[in-house]
């Protein structure tokens, strides 16, 4: 939803602008006592804040109160304009049923910026005619109060996605739960887990809206069908369940939040989800054409990590990805796109495993596939196999689990098989001193099957030790990736020399914690810089 764009940079002016934020603010501190601080961005420093009393902006007039106190417990609070009363409510409908009315009349523009022009255009004439133009019956006043308010909640129902909409506009949301119509939680990258105020009213309401959503992305949800995946407008992942006999409290959903621009290695590192040492070491393997495939379990980061690090692959490489729901970004301009077609008869279906087939015709430096789960995983070894590196997500705790995932069904992996991959690296997110963090727990190369083991020999380059929480770099001069497989086609007289270049590429990314450049696309501007001329193509010193 494109309305009011401005972020408020200071609570006088927010409240200035937006009636009902100062109607809220007011009422809170008579309540409790207390004046929220406001803030218009918020940084991960704010973990430590035992009791938080904060309110800052996603887009006016939307605002966002975290609280909590020693007898309250944390909640995640939306201030946004709403009807108080049920004239209010009267005058809405009214004023609803006039736009429902006048629309057919009217050419309906596709492009989104011209829509919402065009629904301007439409409320406007909807309350000039119903406040007392020439062919009114009910005249009904509308204060200009009122007339904003409702522009909002129109456009909030009809271009976004309803009550849920503050939730997506927040770009500090990982997950939303929704289970049944009066208990929608969710989870915050800097305050976790917390219930919010929003409510549906009643189970049918909720069910109707589900309904409706699911329509929209094209996956609709009935009592026959009662479960569906699907593609909000921003890419967020969502999941509905929608019968009241499979969904005991009542019509549930799971959104997992997308981001339009990827978090970058540099920050990955920033945060410790890995060393410097780990991302100097994932960008000499994908220089040089390595498949790694990044593996965890559910909600471990997979994605986040696999994103961060595709920037690494070479500039001029095309790059190809196969994905059910479109997750995975690449900043590369030769870039083909593709994903699943789920729906209609059999025949018109494409699977992953259609998608993988078809590119290992397309010729690309790397397949990226968004998750591994069945089938498509044979097609993606058979592609490393005919030298056609891969990058994928895939769902282990560890290698000996992988492994066994990949040679049992429905994969069916010949063991001599595996070390068609060379690296794979293990996440999960971590329970550290009472805060849920992300980390890579382990690198490991595949070094090949031995008849004489009876199984795959491997190796761990990096591990995580809990209790300093730094990564240990145990393939320090004992890397088969590095010295095998990459220092020898690099050139290296001296196979030991590789670890000179992945000390310098890890003095980069520290560099660039140092200087802030943090950003997605700024991170790719100076790996980019570097392929083109080395060190004097880094915008800074190092």
């Amino acid at each position: 939803m494109a309305q009011k764009k401005q972020i408020s940079d200071s609570l006088d002016v927010a409240m200035a602008r937006n009636p009902h934020l100062r109607q809220y603010i007011n009422n809170f501190v008579k309540k409790t006592g207390k004046f929220p601080e406001f803030f218009p961005q918020l940084s991960r420093d704010m973990k430590e804040i035992k009791y938080p009393n904060i309110i800052y902006p996603v887009g006016d007039p939307i605002f966002i109160h975290i609280y909590g106190d020693p007898q309250t417990e944390k909640k995640y609070i939306v201030v946004e304009p709403r009807i108080e009363t049920p004239q209010e409510e009267e005058k809405y409908e009214i004023l609803k049923d006039k736009i429902l009315e006048l629309a057919p009349q009217k050419k309906i523009p596709e492009e989104t910026e011209e829509f919402e022009r065009f629904l301007d255009e439409l409320i406007d004439e909807a309350t000039k005619r119903v406040g007392g133009g020439l062919f009114s019956r009910n005249r009904v006043s509308f204060s200009k109060g009122e007339i904003e308010k409702f522009r909002y909640l129109l456009k909030r129902d009809i271009i976004g996605i309803g009550p849920l909409e503050p939730l997506m506009r927040d770009p500090y949301i990982e997950d939303i739960h929704i289970i049944g119509a009066n208990y929608v939680s969710l989870i915050h990258k800097i305050f976790e887990a917390m219930p919010t105020n929003i409510t549906f009213g009643d189970n049918l309401r909720l069910a109707d809206y589900f309904k409706n959503l699911s329509e929209r992305i094209g996956r609709p949800v009935s009592d026959k069908n009662p479960i569906v995946d699907g593609t909000l407008p921003d890419g967020s992942r969502i999941n509905i369940i929608y019968s009241p006999d499979v969904s005991i409290q009542g019509p549930s959903a799971t959104i997992r939040k997308f981001s339009a621009t990827p978090l970058s290695v540099v920050q990955l590192v920033k945060w410790n989800t890995f060393s410097p040492e780990v991302a100097a070491y994932l960008w000499l393997a994908l220089e040089y054409g390595m498949s790694i495939f990044v593996c965890g379990e559910t909600a471990s980061g997979k994605t986040t990590t696999l994103n961060s690090i595709i920037p690494f692959i070479k500039p001029e490489a095309k790059i190809y990805t196969a994905e059910d729901t479109p997750e995975v970004v690449v900043p590369h301009k030769t870039w083909q796109r593709l994903t699943t077609r789920e729906r209609g008869p059999e025949e018109s279906r494409v699977t992953l495993f259609d998608l993988l087939k078809a590119a290992l015709r397309s010729r690309p430096n790397y397949i990226i596939v968004g998750e591994i789960r069945g089938a498509e995983g044979a097609i993606a070894f058979q592609a490393m196999q005919t030298g056609h590196p891969v990058m994928a997500t895939f769902h282990a705790g560890d290698v000996r689990k992988m492994i066994q995932r990949f040679t049992g069904a429905p994969i069916n992996i010949p063991v001599t098989f595996i070390d068609n991959l060379n690296i794979a690296l293990f996440q999960q997110a971590v329970y550290v001193r009472g805060r849920f963090l992300r980390r890579v727990l382990s690198v490991v190369e595949i070094e090949g099957y031995y008849e004489e083991l009876g199984g795959v020999a491997t190796r761990n380059v990096f591990e995580w030790d809990s209790v300093s929480d730094k990564h240990i770099f145990r393939g320090m001069n004992n890397s088969y990736i590095l010295e095998k497989k990459i220092a020898e086609v690099a050139g290296y007289e001296d196979p030991k020399e590789i670890y000179n270049e992945l000390f310098l590429r890890a003095r980069i990314i520290r560099r660039m914690i140092e200087l802030g450049i943090t950003d997605y696309y700024s991170v790719y501007r100076e790996i980019k810089a570097f392929y083109e001329k080395g060190i004097e193509g880094l915008s800074f010193r190092i």
